[in-house]
């Protein structure tokens, strides 16, 4: 009986030091993830699905919102625990305070994965509105002045290309049904969408011309992973399992839509994670397959982007002069994707 006793104690010292190991948790610690419901965000539907989040003790709650802001709002609340969505400068705002981390990556714009598109209406593609170094002088249709496709076309196509970003004029339209409309009436120029819904109907009519794919010219951080700062400082554990977890359902997607040299892979493994995605975000497979997103396997963030990102944000106003960039970043939890 004492060897036996003395034994298990010997046993739960060394699962406590062991590097690498960690005793199970004695009861489940359920979390809330928010996220927008599209494809670029798979892998936590993936996750969510085949019950990683679960089997780390970290059971989840999708919680979805229509729009970026509000999930880094209510992260910040405590509403939620985590959010996985798109860039904006509302979101650096919030980091910049010291409100919230970053603790990986989600989609990226890649070479090859046609996920958003430079759009332009038919009349000014006839007028000459034909590569991308014909935008200076036309009127670029966005949501609203701190989103992505402002980021892109400011922040990497105008450095790239050679032009003035202040020489486009930039027209926020608040909502996507009021960007489609602008751009079949030709009263905006361009913009920077997916092909998902009413936009693509309107490139199969002919009303709307694609010029060129934001992965193939622009590739970029899309999509990020973050906490509060509360819970990345003080619930490691939970954060740990969280990410472990995530990053399964990031491998998965990867794998089954990602050839080795990181080009598009399709297949039965493609559809049977497609369909997920699509039963999660309440489309048909045939439509996610029109813009299926790139997922580092490791979901690990291009830092560099992140950095250029806010000190484009900053150029325009857009973030506190103010904000360290590299703080909005928790290195802790971090997995960086090499520099090329």
């Amino acid at each position: 009986m004492i060897y036996r006793m003395l034994l298990a104690g010997t046993v739960a010292v060394a699962m406590a030091f062991a590097p690498g190991l960690r005793a199970p948790t004695a009861t489940a610690e359920p979390i809330k993830i928010g996220v927008v419901d599209v494809a670029a965000f798979a892998p936590v539907f993936i996750a969510q699905e085949r019950g990683y989040f679960a089997a780390e003790g970290v059971p989840a709650t999708l919680v979805p919102f229509d729009a970026a802001a509000p999930i880094a709002v209510a992260t910040v609340s405590g509403d939620i625990d985590f959010g996985v969505t798109a860039v904006t400068a509302a979101f650096y705002n919030l980091a910049g305070s010291g409100e919230l981390k970053i603790i990986a990556a989600a989609a990226h714009e890649a070479p090859g994965f046609h996920t958003q598109a430079f759009l332009v209406s038919r009349k000014a593609y006839d007028g000459g509105l034909k590569t991308l170094k014909d935008l200076p002088g036309h009127s670029f249709a966005v949501t609203g002045q701190g989103g992505p496709p402002v980021y892109v076309v400011g922040g990497l196509i105008a450095p790239k290309y050679g032009f003035n970003f202040n020489t486009i004029r930039i027209v926020p339209l608040q909502t996507m049904p009021n960007i489609n409309s602008a751009i079949a009436g030709g009263r905006a120029d361009f913009t920077a969408s997916s092909l998902l819904g009413k936009m693509g109907q309107l490139v199969d009519r002919g009303e709307v011309k694609v010029i060129a794919w934001v992965g193939d010219v622009a590739p970029w951080q899309f999509g990020l992973v973050f906490t509060s700062t509360k819970t990345a400082d003080s619930r490691h554990d939970t954060v740990e399992r969280f990410l472990k977890a995530y990053r399964k359902g990031a491998r998965d997607y990867h794998d089954a839509t990602t050839t080795a040299d990181g080009k598009p892979k399709h297949g039965a493994a493609e559809d049977t994670v497609l369909k997920i995605v699509a039963k999660y975000t309440k489309q048909s497979l045939a439509v996610v397959k029109l813009a299926i997103p790139y997922v580092d396997a490791d979901a690990r963030l291009d830092v560099k982007d992140v950095l250029n990102q806010v000190a484009f944000f900053k150029s325009r106003g857009l973030v506190k002069p103010g904000v360290d960039a590299a703080s909005t970043m928790d290195m802790h939890y971090v997995r960086p994707l090499p520099e090329k």
